[in-house]
């Protein structure tokens, strides 16, 4: 990957606040038909992020993990939903397409755990976000734009949290 990259953007974050804050600052950007891939070993902040983008977008539920029930659905005040999916535990892209991805993505924007497992039936326009652990509480997340939209929103993320370049 090249290191000037204009649809990349490394953000270090030093705990689990300033996790929820980058989601935050993402979450008010969302709308329907968005997908966000998240990609990251167990522990490594996915739930946090999301926990921050549900508030950034408005979501009036609590955020919790959907590991055990595969998808959580979240309300706004004007009744749209965010959709919070984990794939850890589908076997294959079949398996989502099950979940009905594309209904989901007509009513709302789509967080998705553990993307990479359901990757081919994803659209190609989508930002895609992966996690490393870089300390105790420090986390290295990198996001890169798969499409304009989302390098418009990288790019506002970076003038956002970073000021103008």
């Amino acid at each position: 990957m090249p290191i000037l990259d204009d649809r990349i953007f490394e953000f270090f974050s030093h705990s689990p606040d300033q996790t929820r804050r980058l989601g935050i600052h993402l979450g008010g950007y969302l709308r329907t038909g968005d997908v966000i891939c998240l990609e990251g070993n167990l522990g490594s902040g996915k739930t946090t992020l999301v926990q921050g983008l549900a508030q950034g977008w408005g979501a009036l539920d609590p955020v919790s993990s959907p590991s055990y029930v595969i998808v959580n659905e979240y309300r706004r005040a004007d009744a749209q939903r965010l959709y919070h999916l984990d794939a850890y535990r589908l076997e294959n892209a079949f398996d989502a397409e099950i979940l009905d991805v594309d209904r989901m993505l007509s009513d709302g924007p789509l967080v998705i755990e553990w993307a990479e497992r359901i990757k081919p039936i994803l659209p190609e326009e989508r930002l895609w976000i992966v996690f490393k652990y870089t300390g105790m509480e420090h986390r290295s997340l990198m996001l890169r734009a798969e499409g304009g939209r989302f390098e418009k929103i990288v790019e506002n993320l970076r003038r956002k949290l970073y000021g103008a370049f």
